[in-house]
């Protein structure tokens, strides 16, 4: 483990070096964060599948502004993801594989172009907790489903 965060830091340092898109993460004792800023999807998929071995840690991911339309693969594969801001991107349909993913207690999709939500399959995610939506054309029926979680219109 010690091997794999020495190795994290060489690339952060790399990145930063090198004034390529900006990448960080923070590591602490249960909990690995990721942000990635100004990127595109290309390089937003080798940074997370580049990350696959933290998927056994509890895990934030920070993708905000990244122009993403889809949700990388690699993010719902992480089956102990915590919070995930996908805010500011392009996505114009709500990333239906996060609701696999039973740890994840905080979603932001704020600032993107969604319509709809799949209320049904978000009300039996055991431990969201919030759900930030604003600023998303959604329609009238969108959230009105009955929730046991926050709900940010």
């Amino acid at each position: 483990m010690a091997q794999a965060v020495a190795n994290v830091a060489r690339r952060i340092n790399s990145t930063v070096e090198e004034q390529r898109d900006s990448l960080g993460a923070e590591i602490t004792s249960s909990l690995i964060c990721i942000k990635l800023i100004k990127s595109d999807s290309r390089y937003t998929d080798y940074v997370i599948s580049t990350y696959q071995w933290f998927s056994r840690l509890a895990v934030e991911v920070d993708l905000q502004g990244n122009v993403l339309t889809t949700l990388p693969e690699a993010v719902a594969n992480m089956q102990h993801l915590i919070s995930i801001d996908l805010s500011r991107n392009k996505l114009r349909v709500f990333p239906e594989r996060l609701t696999d993913v039973s740890s994840l207690q905080h979603i932001s999709v704020e600032g993107n172009q969604i319509t709809e939500l799949p209320m049904e399959k978000l009300c039996l995610m055991p431990a969201l907790k919030s759900l930030d939506v604003r600023s998303n054309p959604l329609t009238p029926e969108a959230a009105s489903f009955p929730h046991h979680f926050t709900l940010l219109t």
